[in-house]
């Protein structure tokens, strides 16, 4: 199994970033998929977590109407669309195999730094 985020980089207070994850060695599509992340110092977030079929997507009540959260099966990719970026945004982003509370299954992760 391999999970590789990019997308990641240093943005200004209300920019944009578009994050993806690049999924191998495992059925993509039969997998609930999540982003989580880790801010400097504190333990790890859920953000938010996408259905097989892209159907049903959450997310914590901090990004609600900001990111977006997708995914293209046929390319076994995830993305996270973060709009209006703050500073709170800053950390490290991990692409993670699973619903929300899964954390085992992840990638190196894309750092976000966001600027005041």
């Amino acid at each position: 199994v391999q999970l590789v985020e990019s997308g990641g980089g240093l943005v200004q207070s209300g920019g944009s970033l578009r994050l993806s994850c690049v999924a191998s060695g495992f059925k993509f599509d039969l997998y609930y998929m999540s982003w989580v992340r880790q801010a400097p110092g504190k333990g790890l977030e859920w953000v938010s977590h996408i259905s097989m079929q892209g159907g049903i997507t959450e997310y914590v009540d901090s990004v609600k109407g900001r990111f977006t959260i997708s995914r293209d099966n046929a390319k076994n990719t995830l993305y996270l669309q973060m709009n209006s970026l703050e500073p709170e945004d800053t950390a490290r982003y991990y692409c993670v195999r699973g619903p929300r509370g899964a954390t085992t299954t992840r990638g190196q992760g894309t750092q976000v730094t966001v600027s005041s």
